[in-house]
């Protein structure tokens, strides 16, 4: 059977250099990609699952922001990335929302962000690097403990922007040793995961390859008409 082919939305400024990082961890879990992002073709009828990368702020005037206050913005992603995030889930698309992506993902669920996330959790000190930096606990019982285990995960975050309120459906699946969300999930299908640190630049570390593997096989859930959490965890 052929590969589960995912759609990858990328910067761009930065798709260039992010995207063939994810498309090497979509192959080494079983997947092909396809580069998708503003100006690009978007068919979600075309695809078997979806990542929403990293990038710029998430704009505040889609969960209720004040505007003025996010460093970046790039408004014309925001509504593509936007409106794939909530076609995904009504048609029932596995999502992979990686750092900005997983801020979208929350947003399109109805959550809100905490834009100023490193002045709210002021012991907790920006990080600036790729390299795996931050300590994150990983929450029991969820789907990210039974993919990835439940030990102590160190990570890289490069974000700005955090996730505040979680979106309906959506629960917390990690948390940073300074309080500070860091994954969230959906509690069930359509499979969706959202990390705010960049797993693809870890592609060293198999607990993080373990994402992409978990995207992999709810994609071929989807493509097959069957339960993706379910397919996921029996592949865990």
């Amino acid at each position: 059977m052929s590969r589960p082919l995912i759609a990858v939305t990328t910067s761009q400024r930065s798709g260039w250099r992010i995207f063939p990082l994810v498309w090497f961890n979509l192959w080494l879990a079983g997947a092909r990609a396809v580069r998708w992002g503003v100006g690009r073709p978007a068919d979600l009828g075309a695809v078997d699952g979806l990542i929403i990368g990293g990038g710029d702020d998430v704009g505040p005037e889609l969960y209720g922001g004040v505007l003025g206050v996010s460093a970046t913005l790039d408004r014309a992603r925001d509504d593509l990335e936007r409106a794939l995030a909530t076609e995904a889930l009504e048609l029932g698309v596995p999502v992979l929302g990686i750092c900005r992506g997983a801020q979208m993902m929350n947003v399109a669920f109805g959550g809100t962000l905490d834009q100023n996330a490193w002045q709210t959790f002021g012991k907790a000190e920006k990080i600036k690097t790729i390299l795996p930096k931050r300590d994150v606990e990983v929450l029991p019982k969820t789907h990210l403990a039974r993919i990835c285990g439940p030990e102590l995960m160190r990570v890289n975050a490069l974000h700005t922007q955090a996730v505040r309120a979680v979106g309906a459906g959506l629960r917390v699946a990690a948390r940073d040793t300074y309080g500070m969300i860091q994954a969230i999930e959906h509690q069930a299908d359509p499979f969706a995961v959202g990390v705010q640190w960049h797993p693809e630049h870890l592609f060293y570390v198999r607990r993080q390859r373990l994402l992409f593997r978990a995207l992999v096989a709810a994609a071929g859930a989807y493509r097959d008409a069957r339960a993706q959490v379910e397919a996921v965890l029996e592949n865990a």
